[in-house]
């Protein structure tokens, strides 16, 4: 018959053989402490299934951060950024909201809460989607630019904060772009961070995002982080907080790349250290798992 179909031989793979090409998987810590116990792997010792701890997100993976306003993500996406640098990796940070000077003021401040020293600095490249909006409306030209950036550095992490404006006011394109943009992280073999916003119609603590659940829907792993005010005695005597106080959550909303830990974090605000920083201390409901996020003042 002219014009049938040809099949994609090189698209069918055999499972064993695919199993010997898989690198190992590790752990990238976040800079979160306490978050990267929530990722874990099982191994066989003597004949038994045993949970290993990776001690951070798992390599290779592309993490997904969501959250309604003011939830931490951007927060989430410098901190990881720092954290990486600090440890001698070297992060390509893509700013779509934000213009470049200020996402690096953000980053400086960052780096004085988390005791960095100012060198970890030196290995984060900032790509200023924000000012250039042929990055936002035009993904060829976005990884052209990600690239040569890339080749510059050699940078074994990527940050877009956040996937959200690569398709504001278009968001019946979400799947497509979250898509685009997942394989070629997958192409560059790097361990990526991804926020995203939620609409205030979205079930604060779910996956779902702008673009509907596609977006967690394709990527390796999703982190969602809400808050909520604390209205009832109920409410403060659960969590442990006075009335009106916000009480922040967390909860891993799953990950393909090995085990999570599913049970959600409460979390709320003390202060710690000086340059009026705060920090959150969140403990796990059924753990008491301890992480830090550190908060500008």
């Amino acid at each position: 018959m002219i014009g049938s179909p040809k099949p994609v031989l090189e698209s069918i793979l055999g499972a064993a053989d695919l199993a010997q090409k898989v690198p190992e998987i590790e752990g990238v810590p976040s800079g979160v402490e306490g978050l990267d116990e929530l990722f874990y792997t099982v191994v066989q010792e003597r004949g038994r299934p045993v949970v290993k701890p990776l001690g951070g997100l798992p390599r290779r993976a592309a993490v997904h951060v969501t959250g309604t306003s003011d939830t931490g993500k951007s927060l989430f996406a410098e901190q990881y950024a720092l954290a990486q640098a600090a440890r001698g990796e070297a992060v390509v940070f893509v700013t779509v909201e934000t213009p470049a000077p200020f996402v690096d003021a953000g980053l400086e401040q960052r780096r004085l809460a988390m005791g960095l020293d100012r060198d970890a600095l030196e290995a984060i490249t900032i790509v200023d989607a924000a000012s250039h909006g042929v990055l936002r409306e035009d993904l060829p030209t976005l990884f052209a630019t990600l690239d040569a950036a890339f080749e510059a550095t050699g940078a074994r992490h990527l940050v877009v904060d956040s996937l959200t404006g690569l398709y504001e006011a278009r968001e019946m394109t979400a799947r497509l772009i979250v898509r685009k943009v997942y394989l070629y992280a997958k192409e560059k073999d790097v361990t990526a961070v991804f926020t995203s916003q939620k609409r205030s119609s979205h079930e604060e603590l779910s996956a779902e995002a702008a673009g509907g659940y596609a977006v967690s829907n394709i990527l390796d792993a999703t982190i969602v982080l809400a808050k909520r005010q604390v209205m009832t005695q109920a409410q403060s005597k659960l969590w442990g907080v006075p009335l009106g106080e916000v009480v922040r959550f967390l909860r891993s909303g799953g990950c393909r790349l090995g085990g999570h830990d599913t049970r959600g974090a409460v979390a709320r605000g003390v202060v710690a250290g000086g340059a009026g920083h705060r920090r959150l201390l969140i403990q796990s409901l059924s753990k008491m798992l301890r992480c830090v996020l550190v908060l500008p003042g």
